[in-house]
C-alpha cells in the first residue's frame, strides 16, 4: 500500500527553476530573514466530529474517534465536505503566499523542457519513443522504422484524456508482427486499469476491451493470445493471471496462475529474447518465478524454482540457460546460471559471480556477450561488465563521486552497448549509451534545466552520522557552494524513505534548486529500511527493527546540526507513504527538533490498517510490518504507530497532503491523523491538510499541474524559514 510512493518520490518532486524573481536571483536573499507576510492564522481550523469506537485485540482495547472517515466508496457527503472544509482552511490560510506560490509553480516548470522527446530505442525493428510539445500535460508515443523515417502515432494521451480529471497509461505493448497495440489507461487513479488493443494497420480499436487489470500487457508470439493480471477490486491485489483470445470477451477467458497467498504480489513481464513469459511472485522475504512458453500460449505453465521462505531470486534468459541473481547462500546476492532444463535444481547452476559479504549486488542486465552488474559497497555504486568470452571484468567510469545510475531501455540480446540513465545530485538526468567491450561513452540526452543552470556552481558530498546505537548511518547532501558557509546558519530540507529495501540513491532532482538556490542543504539521509549498505541494513529497519529507521533518521538530524551543517532552529523534513510513516514518528519522537513538516500520503494508521485485510494491500505487507494477530507483532506496531502514539504536546508546523482516490495509502489515514492532532496538540503551530479531489498516490497526472503542490509544499518551508522569494 505504500511501495509505489518511490516512483513519486524520486519523479515527482523532480521539478524546475529559473524565471524571474523579486531579487534579482535567489542566489542574492538573505539566508536569514523574518517571514515578509502574516499568514491568516486567526481563522479557525475544522474541527471534525468524534464519534467513539473501539477495537480491543490481544486485551488492549484502542478507542477511535475518527474511524467513521473511512469511506470506501468516497460518496459520503459528509466526509466530502470536511475535505472540502479543509482544503478551503489551507488555501485561506496561506491566502498571503499566493503570489508566491504561483511564483515557485512558473519556476518549477520553467525547469521542464517543452518540446521534448525521450531518445528512441530499437526494438524488433522499430524505434520506440514519446515526445511532448508545447502546453500539453501528456506525451505521444510514436514508433519509426527508421531514424529518419516520419513516426507513428501509436498513443496520443492529450486526447485520450480529454474528458478526465485524471488520466494514466500504465503501460503499452506491440505484438510480435509489429501489427497490434495493447494499451492500459487508468481515469481514476486508483491503479485499476482498462486493457484496449488497437490495429497499427487501420488505427481502428478492436473489441477485446479487458476491464480490472493491474496494467500490464505481455503478447504470445502468436499475435492471438495476451496476458494479463487481474486485480481483486477491493484489496487492489493483483493475483490472478490471464490469457485472452482476440475476438472473444473476456467472460471466456483462460486462468492460468492464481496466487492463494495473498503476501504475494503478482506481475507479469517477458524475456529479452521474447520466448518466454514470466509470472512473478513477489514476496518481502522471499520471491520466485513461473513461465510460459511464449511460443505455445496454451501450455502448461513451469515452475522455475519451487518458493521458499527466505529464499529470493530474480531471472534473465540468456540462449543456453538463464542467469540468476540470488541470496541463495549469499545474503547480499550473488550472480548463477541456471540450465535450461534444470532451472528446479540448484546443485546443477553453476556460480557466475561469487557472494562477497561486504558488496550487495543489487541488479544485473544481460546481452549475448556481456553481464553487466549494479553493485554497492559500503554504499558507493558501480556497475561492472563482465565479459562472457573473454571472462573480463570492468568498472564502467562515472564523474561523479556518489551518483545513481539504473539501466534503461535495453530490449536487445545481440549488442555490446549498454544504455544507462546516470544522475548525481549536480549531474542532471542523462541518457547514456556504453560500448561494453571499449567503456566509450556517448551521452544521449542530458536533461535540460535551464539557460543559466551551471552545474559547477554546486557540491555534493557523503557524510557518515553516528546513531545511538553506534551505527554510522551515510548521508547525501547537496548545497550551492555560495550559499554554504557550514557555520550553522544554513536551513536544512532532510528527506527519506527507509522501508522496503528501496534505497534512494543520490540523483538529481530539479525542483530542489528553488530551495538549493535560496540557501537549503537538502540531504538524503540513507536510514536503516533501504538497502544503501546492503541486505543486513534492509532487515535491520523492518519488522521489530523498525524503530531504527526513525531514530536514525533523528540522530542525522541532530548530527548535521552538530557538524554546522544545518541552522539548529530552521530544519525541516519531508517523506511520502511509509516515508510518511516516518514523519509521523519522528513527530511524535522529536518534534522539538524540526521547524516544519512535509507528510505525503502518509501511512500513519499502522495497526488498524494492517488489522484490516479488506483494506488495499495490506495482506502483502505483513512481512515488512507484521500482522497483528500475533500479539508481539500487534505490541511492536503499536508503540510506534503515528496516529496511536499522538500526545498532548506540541508540534512542529506540519503539511499534510493526500489524494481521494489513492490506492496505497488510503485517504481516511491522513484524515484521521490531522483530525486527532488537532484535538491533542498543544501548540499554535500551523497543521494544514490538503487532499487532490481527483488524483491518487501518485499525484496529479499531468507533467505541469503536479508541481502545484510542490510549489504549495516550497511556500510553506521558504516563508517558515524566513526565506523571501
Amino acid at each position: 500500500m505504500k511501495y509505489l510512493w518511490i516512483a513519486l518520490a524520486a519523479g515527482g518532486l523532480v521539478a524546475g527553476c529559473g524565471v524571474e524573481n523579486k531579487t534579482e536571483n535567489p542566489q542574492q536573499v538573505a539566508e536569514t530573514a523574518a517571514p515578509s507576510v502574516m499568514l491568516n492564522t486567526k481563522v479557525s481550523a475544522p474541527v471534525a466530529k468524534k464519534v467513539p469506537h473501539e477495537m480491543t485485540a490481544h486485551g488492549v482495547t484502542r478507542n477511535d474517534n475518527y474511524y467513521w472517515m473511512r469511506d470506501d466508496s468516497r460518496t459520503d457527503e459528509e466526509i466530502l465536505s470536511h475535505l472540502d472544509q479543509e482544503n478551503s482552511y489551507v488555501e485561506t490560510v496561506l491566502a498571503p503566499l499566493k503570489k508566491n506560490r504561483e511564483a515557485l509553480y512558473e519556476e518549477l516548470v520553467s525547469r521542464i523542457e517543452k518540446d521534448d522527446s525521450t531518445v528512441p530505442v530499437l526494438d524488433n525493428g522499430y524505434w520506440y519513443y514519446t515526445s511532448y510539445s508545447g502546453e500539453n500535460e501528456y506525451p505521444i508515443y510514436l514508433r519509426k522504422s527508421s531514424l529518419d523515417a516520419e513516426p507513428q502515432v501509436l498513443l496520443d494521451a492529450n486526447r485520450m484524456s480529454e474528458g478526465h480529471d485524471y488520466f494514466s497509461i500504465g503501460s503499452y505493448a506491440v505484438s510480435s508482427n509489429n501489427k497490434l497495440l495493447a494499451y492500459s489507461e487508468d481515469t481514476l487513479s486508483r491503479r485499476i486499469y482498462t486493457v484496449y488493443v488497437k490495429s497499427l494497420e487501420s488505427e481502428e480499436k478492436l473489441d477485446d476491451v479487458l476491464e480490472g487489470t493491474s496494467g500490464s500487457v505481455v503478447w504470445a508470439n502468436d499475435n492471438t493470445h495476451l496476458f494479463y493480471v487481474k486485480k481483486d477490486p477491493q484489496t487492489l491485489l493483483g493475483y490472478q493471471v490471464y490469457r485472452h483470445k482476440l475476438g472473444t470477451s473476456q467472460s471466456e477467458d483462460v486462468l492460468v496462475y492464481e496466487e492463494s497467498d495473498p503476501t504475494f504480489y503478482t506481475y507479469i513481464s517477458k524475456s529479452k529474447d521474447d520466448s518466454v513469459i514470466y509470472i512473478h511472485h513477489d514476496n518481502t522475504e522471499k520471491t520466485g518465478v513461473t513461465l510460459i512458453d511464449a511460443n505455445n500460449p496454451t501450455s502448461q505453465t513451469k515452475v522455475f524454482l519451487p518458493i521458499e521462505d527466505g529464499q529470493e531470486y530474480s531471472v534473465a534468459k540468456a540462449s543456453d540457460g538463464y542467469f540468476v541473481l540470488t541470496n541463495i547462500g549469499a545474503k547480499n546476492f550473488r550472480v548463477m546460471k541456471a540450465p535450461l532444463g534444470a532451472t528446479n535444481d540448484v546443485s546443477k547452476w553453476q556460480e557466475v559471480i561469487a557472494h562477497r559479504p561486504d558488496v550487495f549486488l543489487q541488479s544485473i542486465e544481460v546481452m549475448n556477450n556481456h553481464l553487466v552488474v549494479k553493485e554497492k559497497e559500503n554504499g558507493m555504486l558501480r556497475l561492472v561488465v563482465h565479459n562472457l568470452t573473454t571472462n573480463e571484468e570492468k568498472v564502467i567510469p562515472t564523474q561523479d563521486p556518489i551518483y545513481g545510475a539504473y539501466f534503461n531501455a535495453n530490449p536487445e540480446m545481440d549488442t555490446n552497448k549498454l544504455r544507462i540513465y546516470y544522475s548525481s545530485l549536480t549531474t542532471p538526468g542523462s541518457i547514456i549509451d556504453i560500448n561494453l567491450d571499449t567503456l566509450e561513452s556517448e551521452v544521449m540526452k542530458q536533461t535540460r534545466v535551464s539557460d543559466t543552470f551551471d552545474s559547477s556552481l554546486y557540491a555534493s558530498e557523503r557524510v557518515m552520522i553516528e546513531a545511538r546505537d553506534g551505527t554510522s548511518v551515510p548521508v547525501s547532501l547537496v548545497y550551492r557552494k555560495d550559499k554554504f558557509k557550514k557555520d550553522g546558519t544554513n536551513p536544512l530540507y532532510q528527506y527519506a524513505y527507509g522501508s522496503y529495501g528501496s534505497t534512494v540513491d543520490p540523483t538529481f532532482r530539479s525542483s530542489w534548486l528553488s530551495l538549493i538556490d535560496r540557501g537549503f542543504v537538502v540531504a538524503i539521509a540513507h536510514i536503516r529500511g533501504g538497502q544503501m549498505l546492503g541486505r543486513e541494513w534492509y532487515e535491520d529497519g523492518k519488522m521489530h527493527q523498525k524503530i531504527n529507521t526513525f531514530t536514525d533518521f533523528i540522530d542525522v538530524s541532530k548530527g548535521l546540526v552538530a557538524k554546522q551543517y544545518a541552522d539548529k532552529d530552521r530544519v525541516f523534513a519531508m517523506g511520502g507513504s511509509a516515508g510518511g510513516l516516518l514523519m509521523g514518528a519522528i513527530v511524535n519522537m522529536a518534534p522539538e527538533l524540526y521547524q516544519g513538516v512535509s507528510a505525503h500520503v502518509p501511512f500513519v494508521d499502522v495497526v488498524t490498517t494492517m488489522s484490516d485485510a479488506s483494506i488495499p494491500l495490506t495482506t502483502g505487507e505483513y512481512t515488512e510490518w507484521g500482522n497483528p494477530a500475533n500479539k508481539a507483532e500487534f505490541d511492536y506496531m503499536l508503540s510506534y504507530s503515528p496516529y496511536d502514539q499522538i500526545e498532548a504536546k506540541d508540534y512542529p508546523h506540519m503539511l499534510v497532503t493526500t489524494g481521494l482516490h489513492d490506492s496505497q495509502v488510503q485517504y481516511f489515514e491522513p484524515m484521521k491523523w490531522v483530525a486527532k492532532l488537532r484535538e491533542y496538540k498543544t501548540d499554535d503551530n500551523l497543521l494544514l491538510f490538503k487532499t487532490d479531489m481527483e488524483a491518487g498516490h501518485g499525484g496529479a497526472s499531468g507533467r505541469f499541474k503536479r508541481f502545484e503542490s510542490t510549489a504549495l509544499e516550497y511556500a510553506f518551508v521558504l516563508h517558515l524559514a524566513g526565506v523571501p522569494l
